[in-house]
């Protein structure tokens, strides 16, 4: 071979490696761009999320709602609080929502089995019973047995409230019967019969009496570790907002969330 034919190889030689070089720096450029827009994609969520929840996340929802808002700027997080059960009744009714977060399986199951669910529940937290007297515990209420006194005024959750539920089944393992002057729809309503010395004492969660503060005061009983309720969270199947739903449900998951939700006195699943 000629020495200008070998040039020529040589020069054709090196325009293809350039050619080839150029060609994959811009595939590992669209390739890193296409990785980033995946990993800025959470960044970009936006609009309402709807979150029905059992009334004892009141408090600790509220929390993560403003921090989710603050952390995706263009987005509300609504709550809709209340009993578990008229929650579920509420969605296997048709009732728009995002995310459903239940204070028992049992609740949850109402959903579930209807359908209504995306995906499997997962427990987040649990919660545990404590009983509510009036500031100072002017009654000397010390344990379960002592709400079964004549003329004391005790409230509780209906029985169909996981709250409730949670009670008899503390009152079975006591072999109690008790026999309340009112029965509450949920937690909270429970729970502001005491703060308004509407009632003498309460069978309510032991979040619901730190999130009270002074307005209350909490005493634990032993067969509360009897009946310890699971929470479970899921995305619901007519979600309008899937992706923001996902990462609410994320946040309540995430080590951030478990800080507020133990903080509230909820114990870690």
């Amino acid at each position: 071979m000629s020495r200008s034919v070998r040039l020529a190889a040589g020069v054709g030689a090196t325009a293809l490696l350039v050619t080839l070089t150029a060609c994959s720096s811009s595939d590992d450029t669209s390739g890193s761009s296409a990785a980033a827009s995946g990993s800025g994609s959470s960044a970009r969520l936006s609009g309402t999320v709807t979150v029905f929840a059992a009334a004892s996340l009141k408090e600790s929802f509220t929390t993560l709602g403003e921090r989710f808002e603050d952390e995706h700027p263009g987005t509300k997080v609504t709550f809709s609080f209340g009993g578990s059960d008229s929650l579920a009744a509420s969605i296997t009714g048709g009732a728009p929502a995002d995310v459903f977060a239940s204070a028992s399986p049992k609740t949850m199951a109402i959903v579930t089995d209807a359908g209504d669910a995306s995906g499997t529940p997962a427990t987040f937290v649990r919660n545990r019973l404590e009983i509510a007297t009036l500031p100072g515990n002017p009654d000397g209420i010390a344990s379960l047995k002592d709400l079964t006194r004549s003329g004391l005024k005790v409230v509780l959750c209906d029985k169909e409230v996981p709250c409730g539920a949670a009670t008899q089944k503390a009152l079975d393992a006591a072999r109690l019967t008790l026999t309340p002057v009112s029965y509450e729809q949920d937690v909270k309503a429970a729970l502001t019969k005491v703060e308004l010395k509407e009632a003498d004492a309460a069978v309510v969660y032991r979040t619901d009496v730190r999130a009270a503060g002074d307005k209350v005061r909490g005493v634990d009983f032993p067969e509360s570790a009897d009946a310890v309720n699971d929470y479970p969270i899921v995305q619901l199947k007519d979600t309008q907002n899937a992706e923001a739903a996902k990462a609410f449900i994320a946040l309540v998951r995430s080590a951030e969330g478990q800080k507020v939700l133990t903080g509230a006195g909820f114990l870690k699943p």
